[in-house]
């Protein structure tokens, strides 16, 4: 035993490998297992990050007994089924966003976990970087005085590839769910539940959104205007708009290391960076959580990870966008 909480990782592909770096920088990890559809892949990622169990299947990796939490690596549609696998094996489970495909899909996770007593989190590693951390600081001391507006976009140019995850709708690819879950769950995070939703967005060749524009507007007259692609690249800038000043996360805001705070007439700087890559701080949330003995992270709770995609589902009920696995 070496007093670490052992990690295990379950799939292998671009986002797995990510975590695993950052794992290396996340103060009391251990990566003691990876899991695959294959012992091939299973053995390629476990020799390039000294993985020292190398599982052949995900049942087998659900099923090692010396694992403490699994990170859920794989694509958006098979979320919900190698969750509830780990849920269902005693794992404590930290899934890559989003947490499912839709709003029905994660109300069976969440009531899985909530039952087994599983801890269970949404992977939004954004909101534990230094960055974010700042922000919600500023705002619980009103730095900008009562916030009226959130402003911000995530988009890129992805490469054509009809095939890939991102373009394809069996893999519930588009921009909505890859990125634009990202400048919601910043609004989300500042004005809570919005009341109503009004969005656009091309569909494209393949069926899936290649590009989104979406305005949520809060019982309280607040409004966050925000935009998504996958066939562009935006600015990736984020402001959020108080009555005495504003909050500018700058570019890429979704994993910034400065934010300016102009309260008045007063401007300054803030340098927050980051070490590792970013994926560490999750984890440490995850870690402090089952140290703590908490079955859900305070800053990413389960009913707002809930409440993200119930809002995701009616953006794209307005689209008419459904996915084939629904």
């Amino acid at each position: 035993m070496t007093g670490k909480t052992r990690w295990g990782i379950l799939g292998t592909g671009a986002i797995a490998r990510k975590f695993a770096e950052g794992l290396q920088s996340a103060t009391g990890a251990q990566l003691l297992a990876v899991g695959s559809r294959s012992s091939d892949t299973a053995e390629a990622f476990g020799q390039k990050f000294a993985v020292p169990r190398r599982h052949g299947s995900y049942a087998e990796l659900a099923g090692d007994p010396d694992i403490d939490v699994i990170y859920v690596a794989t694509p958006h549609p098979f979320h919900m089924e190698n969750s509830l696998a780990c849920i269902e094996a005693g794992k404590a489970v930290l899934c890559e966003k989003p947490l499912t495909v839709n709003a029905r899909q994660a109300e069976r996770l969440i009531k899985a976990a909530r039952l087994g007593k599983v801890f269970c989190m949404e992977a939004m590693w954004t909101r534990f970087l230094p960055s974010l951390v700042k922000v919600r600081e500023l705002l619980a001391q009103q730095a900008v005085g009562e916030i009226r507006m959130v402003i911000a976009d995530f988009g890129f140019r992805a490469g054509w590839n009809p095939e890939g995850r991102l373009l394809n709708l069996h893999y519930a690819g588009g921009g909505l769910l890859d990125v634009g879950i990202y400048p919601l769950a910043l609004a989300s995070m500042v004005l809570g539940k919005p009341a109503t939703i009004s969005s656009q967005a091309h569909i494209g060749a393949t069926g899936v959104d290649e590009q989104a524009a979406v305005v949520l507007g809060y019982a309280g007259g607040q409004l966050a205007t925000l935009s998504c692609c996958v066939m562009a690249r935006t600015p990736q800038q984020a402001w959020i708009l108080g009555t005495e000043g504003m909050i500018h996360i700058h570019e890429p805001w979704w994993r910034s290391t400065k934010i300016t705070l102009h309260a008045g007439a007063d401007s300054r700087d803030l340098d927050l960076p980051i070490e590792g890559n970013g994926y560490n701080y999750e984890a440490e949330e995850v870690m402090r959580c089952l140290a703590a003995g908490k079955l859900e992270s305070p800053t990413m709770p389960l009913d707002e990870s809930l409440e993200l995609m119930r809002t995701m589902d009616r953006i794209r009920a307005q689209w008419g966008l459904k996915y084939p696995m629904e």
